[in-house]
């Protein structure tokens, strides 16, 4: 039969090992070790989705070859030792029951191993004081700890670290591991002139500076031997000022690629905080973000086989980047986390099933709880050794259940009721699904958030429940249907401040107008720099609109906190675009044609101009109507989720609805 997207799924044989197609899971973190740092069941348990799925390599993050000095994260694996042979070994034996291989991607933090972890000063190729170091001291009030520079002896012993760590891996039975060389772990910060400031022979030059890559690289082969692959992971630019720059970068490759079997192109560091953006992509960004590194370097080194990673979202974008000859590989961490099944349901033609990523951070704030990771719209990644194989069991009891709001939490309890079996009516007073997600898709930028819109109401209609548009639910209402259970997800109201003027017809709640349902003038002032006023304001500039922001909060903390740390990004398009911020303005009155404040650090009256005022304070949870429901089922049976009963984000309502539904 012809196959659909044949560059994705074509196989590849590289040292003898078959690869079944193009399709890398790229290293996350999960968190999931056991305290001694071997692969426990609940760590297997995790990837096992990711095998079923359809990818070819399944890469566990940070697997260190240290764990003591190297320590960074919560139950990360360690490499140190034999006894990792065993636990990873059914690790290795359960991808390849699935046809995928195993990978770890073989790591030393160096410069930012965790002083507070270790009880010792992180090692690097220079001693220096790290920013991450800096900030960590300065929250527990310690006297910063420099690095410590590594000696001869100590690099030698650290090359044998790695090559012993790799060897490891292969006699637990995999076949392929992912040398990390990027983000300036330790073998990029040596091959970076911003961390290497050595005059011996491994600092200096890009060829010194290239010296303890490649020792690691020959060391390792030597060890493992010629039918083991060698993926090297590299920053194509560290982007930082003083880093290492592409044009460098191409001259290093030409230094390694006889050593290595795949190169998997990533860019930008992990540890200088204005420059995370580069490797963890975030929803204002553009999808493929990294793609053009890979192409150039495969332009430049044709027979060497190019992996490709950062904001690769689906199986179209990924055919595509194979089909120009811009990658062999293509790798995907938070899109496959969001849909361990992706390539599957493309393959036998289901893309319309497939779960987007909303590339909205949920995942990787988590880690820094810490807490294992999971995800916004794929509540069962943090339920894996609850749930086997991402399966929720059939109810035991068919039950007719009822569902009140149709927004992502009414939809994914709809959706795990039905996966039980159960009877299952769903209420949405509005005449459309998706809840507040569809003011938030509204955005000309919120492209993740379209395309998930769009998989809730798809999946809404396909589930098998019966669906209720422009019908409120009340008590009375489901007393007369009987209903053995009751999930309520009515979410949350917008906050409308009752100042004179708030009823002027020219106020509008902000995502009305983006959303269409109301309309706006040419000069807009929006009241609030939280992540609903931010997209609001850039919405509409972007269309042209004359937009000014007023708040009454002292700088942008009210963003930052709510749009998941990508304030950095709103702050540079609201230069682009030309929207001032104005804090501190406590707002006193609207008029018709200007939003009248007090600056509560001067006292200063000031006055805006405005033909339109859009509100975007906040939201408050509609607790009191979703407490009125309860009574119409017993009340242990009753559940309240989401945003109706605390304020949160589209992860809490969906994992909350989840939790809730997976047991009636």
């Amino acid at each position: 039969m012809k196959q659909r997207y044949p560059h994705v799924f074509e196989p590849i044989n590289i040292r003898g090992v078959d690869f079944k197609n193009r399709l890398e899971f790229a290293p996350p973190s999960p968190n999931r070790a056991d305290k001694d740092g071997t692969a426990s069941l609940e760590f297997i348990d995790f990837f096992r989705p990711f095998a079923m799925g359809g990818a070819a390599i399944l890469d566990v993050g940070n697997s260190l070859i240290d764990f003591q000095e190297s320590h960074d994260e919560e139950r990360q694996l360690d490499l140190s030792h034999d006894g990792i042979i065993l636990p990873l070994s059914r690790f290795s034996e359960m991808c390849e029951g699935f046809g995928a291989h195993a990978s770890l991607e073989i790591n030393h933090v160096g410069k930012d191993a965790s002083y507070d972890k270790s009880g010792r000063p992180a090692i690097s190729p220079s001693s220096m004081l790290t920013p991450l170091e800096a900030m960590f001291s300065a929250r527990r009030g310690r006297k910063p700890v420099y690095t410590q520079e590594m000696n001869y002896n100590k690099i030698q012993e650290t090359i044998e670290k790695y090559a012993k760590a790799t060897l490891r891996c292969k006699k637990a039975g995999m076949k392929i591991c992912l040398m990390h060389g990027g983000h300036a772990n330790l073998i990029g910060s040596f091959a970076s002139p911003l961390y290497n400031r050595r005059t011996d022979e491994y600092g200096g030059s890009l060829e010194n500076r290239a010296r303890f890559p490649i020792e690691v690289l020959e060391r390792t082969r030597e060890l493992v031997g010629e039918d083991f692959v060698i993926e090297y992971r590299i920053s194509a630019d560290e982007i930082v000022p003083g880093g290492m720059k592409f044009d460098e970068t191409l001259k290093f490759i030409e230094l390694i690629q006889d050593k290595i079997d795949i190169l998997h192109v990533s860019a930008g560091i992990h540890s200088e905080f204005a420059y995370f953006r580069y490797w963890d992509q975030n929803y204002m960004m553009d999808r493929n973000f990294n793609v053009h590194y890979a192409a150039d370097i495969k332009k430049a080194f044709p027979n060497l086989l190019i992996n490709t990673v950062g904001s690769i979202m689906n199986i179209e974008d990924a055919e595509r980047i194979l089909d120009n000859g811009w990658a062999d590989f293509v790798s995907m961490c938070r899109p496959l986390i969001a849909d361990p099944e992706m390539p599957r349901k493309y393959a036998v033609g289901k893309k319309e099933d497939h779960r987007p990523c909303l590339r909205c951070k949920f995942c990787t704030r988590r880690l820094g709880g810490p807490k294992v990771i999971a995800c916004a719209v794929n509540p069962m990644i943090v339920n894996t050794s609850d749930f086997p194989n991402a399966r929720v069991p059939k109810a035991d009891v068919i039950k007719r259940v009822a569902v009140v709001g149709g927004g992502p939490g009414g939809i994914q309890a709809a959706l795990t009721l039905r996966e039980r079996g159960h009877d299952v009516t769903l209420y949405e007073k509005s005449g459309s699904l998706g809840g507040n997600v569809i003011t938030a898709a509204s955005p000309p930028f919120k492209i993740d958030m379209r395309d998930y819109l769009k998989y809730l109401v798809c999946q809404a209609e396909k589930c098998g429940a019966r669906i209720l548009l422009n019908t409120e639910a009340t008590p009375e209402l489901l007393d007369a249907e009987g209903y053995d259970a009751l999930i309520v997800a009515v979410g949350a109201s917008p906050i409308i401040p009752t100042v004179p003027g708030y009823d002027k017809p020219h106020v509008h709640w902000g995502p009305d107008v983006e959303a269409g349902k109301a309309k706006a003038g040419e000069k807009i002032v929006v009241v609030g720099s939280g992540a609903i006023g931010a997209e609001c304001a850039l919405h509409m500039a972007m269309e042209g609109k004359s937009v000014t922001i007023v708040d009454m909060a002292p700088d942008l903390s009210n963003l930052n906190a709510s749009s998941n740390g990508v304030a950095s990004e709103f702050v540079a398009k609201f230069k682009e675009y030309n929207i001032p911020v104005h804090f501190n303005c406590k707002l006193s009155e609207i008029t018709d044609d200007a939003v009248l404040c007090t600056d509560t650090v001067t006292g200063e009256e000031l006055s805006f101009p405005a033909d339109t005022v859009l509100f975007a304070v906040g939201m408050k949870p509609n607790y009191k109507e979703a407490c009125a429901l309860r009574g119409s089922v017993p009340m242990t049976e009753a559940y309240l989720v989401g945003d109706c009963l605390e304020l949160e984000n589209i992860g809490g309502a969906v994992n909350g609805a989840f939790r809730a539904a997976a047991y009636i």
